[in-house]
């Protein structure tokens, strides 16, 4: 999962690329960039860390240009380094740099096609290159440079490329080329301000970035759409894939995505809110005399759900953690060892909340379990007579292959274990899981034509298909174990 951003502005868009990026910083902590399109030229400068830490006053001056992109990394497939930062560059043709949010599932054939027919050699292990580089040779075939060649170009990715994916890149003597995956996994929203010298156009991850820059958010960007905004501010968009069911990431409501955002026209925060209320009415069902003393969120991503759970059960809701916000999501830390680091660091309780008291503790989700079993055991170091926990989002059994960093399924704690034995490993009283025909009623509410989700880290259905071996090799390169030996030589 990463953060994307691309601006077409009346003036420099460096400044307002670094400021959309900021937004966008809880989608990815480990590495930034942003490239710029002035005349004949294309800037780029990228590096690892916070965008805070990548971009200074100098690096900033030199990035001009009214076309730019930017990204923030989140550390899945082919992403360890400085070598894989993105915005990727090629030179030919034109000159085209390339940022994008999600993976690719048909990489590895890919990769091998773009080096024995297509000519192009690829540098790194990212699939995020690759992708670059079929956008390239499918734009270098139309033999001309138009809006409706990018377009055609895309259409030609669509049909080469599987996976999730949303992109944004820039085409000197063009402008800024966006597109969506045919089953719109991975989200881009489009958004319109009004300059004196005419319109500026942004597209983003999240609505939130644009709200930030003043943009007016137009609508989502559709599955298997592309966008082509001139660097005179036309706009031209098509949808160029073959038809395919709408199928958004389910777990951008979960736990990604900021609250204050909209996602194909739905809001995070009242999904969310939705979330709440559905378990807090499962709860009451299974056990109607509970004796829950107090409702506490694990921060951030689960207050709007522990506070509908309180509404429903009529039991107060309390803050009983303080987070330390100088430490990044604990979920996006590239290596199991840095996460469980992570934990203590990050939270420390407030015993008065917990003294003798029945605590449920809610979360957006339970995924690898280590995070949980800490929090647990503060909670019951810290006086809790019980500790209950409640999980927004069902049990993850399955790897996620869309961008998201749940590559093996043996990493997952409710992966081949019964809800009372991840019970008994987590050290909980009694756990509680959302059920998924819940958790996709609480976002479809906010949008009835959702009728399907990408759900496949519950259930294990895969939207685009998988080929026999996928799940082995994937484990192989994204496995904690996998970026360990990377890492250590």
């Amino acid at each position: 999962m990463c953060g994307i951003v691309g601006i077409v502005g009346a003036q420099n868009v460096a400044g307002q690329l670094y400021d959309g990026l900021t937004v966008l910083q809880h989608r990815g902590q480990d590495a930034a960039g942003i490239a710029t399109a002035d005349g004949s030229r294309l800037r780029v400068h990228k590096g690892t860390g916070l965008v805070r830490d990548v971009f200074n006053a100098q690096s900033m001056s030199v990035l001009e240009g009214r076309v730019g992109i930017a990204h923030c990394r989140y550390p899945t497939a082919g992403s360890e380094g400085l070598d894989e930062a993105q915005p990727f560059y090629v030179n030919s043709p034109y000159g085209i740099a390339l940022a994008h949010n999600g993976n690719l599932i048909n990489t590895d054939a890919l990769r091998q096609e773009v080096f024995a027919t297509d000519r192009r050699n690829i540098n790194t292990e990212s699939d995020s290159e690759v992708l670059l580089n079929v956008f390239a040779h499918e734009l270098d075939k139309q033999r001309t440079l138009s809006p409706d060649a990018a377009i055609r170009a895309v259409a030609g990715v669509h049909k080469r490329v599987k996976g999730g994916y949303a992109v944004v890149s820039t085409v000197l003597g063009l402008g800024l080329v966006a597109f969506r995956d045919p089953h719109g996994i991975r989200p881009l929203v489009l958004g319109k301000r009004e300059h004196n010298e005419g319109a500026e156009y942004m597209v983003a991850s999240e609505s939130a970035a644009l709200d930030i820059l003043g943009f007016q958010r137009v609508r989502d960007v559709m599955p298997g759409e592309a966008l082509v905004i001139t660097a005179r501010g036309e706009l031209f968009s098509e949808v160029c894939a073959g038809p395919q069911q709408h199928a958004p990431c389910i777990f951008e409501y979960v736990y990604f995505a900021r609250p204050d955002s909209m996602i194909d026209n739905v809001s995070v925060h009242k999904a969310r809110m939705r979330m709440g209320v559905k378990l807090g009415e499962k709860i009451l069902r299974l056990r109607p005399d509970h004796d829950i003393d107090t409702i506490i969120p694990i921060p951030d991503t689960s207050r709007d759900a522990a506070l509908e759970i309180s509404n429903v059960l009529g039991v107060k809701y309390r803050e009983g953690f303080i987070k330390n916000r100088y430490v990044g999501r604990t979920f996006i830390m590239p290596g199991q060892g840095e996460r469980v680091k992570s934990v203590r660091r990050k939270l420390n309780p407030i015993n008065l909340e917990f003294r003798n008291r029945v605590v449920l503790l809610v979360d957006d989700s339970i995924v690898r379990g280590t995070t949980s079993q800490q929090i647990v055991q503060m909670a019951r170091d810290a006086g809790a007579r019980k500790v209950y926990l409640a999980s927004a989002a069902p049990p993850v059994r399955y790897p996620n292959i869309y961008g998201i960093d749940m590559p093996a399924a043996d990493e997952l704690v409710a992966n081949g274990r019964s809800i009372e034995e991840i019970e008994k490993l987590l050290g909980v009283d009694w756990l509680i899981y959302q059920d998924l025909e819940d958790l996709e009623a609480a976002v479809r509410e906010g949008n009835r034509e959702l009728a399907r989700f990408d759900s496949s880290c519950f259930n294990g259905e895969y939207v685009t298909g998988i080929e026999d071996g996928y799940f082995d090799r994937i484990q192989q390169l994204r496995s904690d174990e996998a970026k360990h030996k990377r890492r250590v030589g």
